[in-house]
């Protein structure tokens, strides 16, 4: 079973996706972690990697398709779960093109519906309790940094909601219910 997780960043992304890797046995592709991976892996994509991120620039999508398909043809028993990829329509696309290429299908789209002022007020106030208690804080999880995010998300990613609704893969769920709710309803759509 191969996934994506949709929703603006503090949905609870990560959170679903390693309860998905703990319950499910599937793999989470997250295309950060991928890219450091790969960076120190010595490969010949791992060179690559290295020379782009060393001069400073933006990984292209080709190598990250790369990785993925690197990933895909490793196999995991219980499938994948696309995290952070894909973020652009044209990376949907080629996600799509290379699922069908190795005979692989997507079987579900997720979005963490949220609302963005609860978001908001929801992860500031997180912050503010982490950081009353000595513990560590994102350095983004201020309201300003936290806008920047969700105004990116919104002109980069939101188009692959409707996207992926139009191919009739979407299902919704609602990000802002408790952790147990929010991973009940995903365990619903997966079935």
């Amino acid at each position: 079973m191969n996934i994506i997780l949709l929703g603006p960043p503090g949905a609870g992304k990560g959170t679903q996706a390693k309860r998905l890797v703990e319950e499910r046995n599937m793999v989470q592709l997250s295309t950060g972690d991928m890219l450091r991976e790969a960076r120190t892996s010595g490969t010949e994509m791992g060179k690559k990697v290295a020379a782009v991120m060393d001069a400073g620039n933006l990984v292209t999508d080709e190598i990250v398709i790369g990785l993925i398909r690197e990933k895909l043809e490793q196999g995991a028993e219980g499938g994948f779960i696309f995290d952070g990829f894909p973020r652009t329509l044209a990376q949907a696309d080629a996600l799509g093109e290379l699922l069908a290429e190795m005979n692989q299908t997507l079987d579900a789209v997720i979005e963490l519906q949220v609302d963005d002022e609860v978001l908001v007020g929801r992860i500031v106030g997180r912050a503010a309790e982490a950081a009353a208690a000595g513990q560590p804080v994102r350095a983004d999880d201020n309201e300003d940094a936290l806008r920047v995010r969700l105004t990116a998300y919104y002109k980069q990613t939101s188009p692959l909601i409707g996207y992926y609704h139009a191919k009739g893969e979407l299902k919704s769920v609602d990000g802002l219910a408790s952790m147990d709710d929010v991973a009940k309803s995903i365990a619903d759509i997966l079935g």
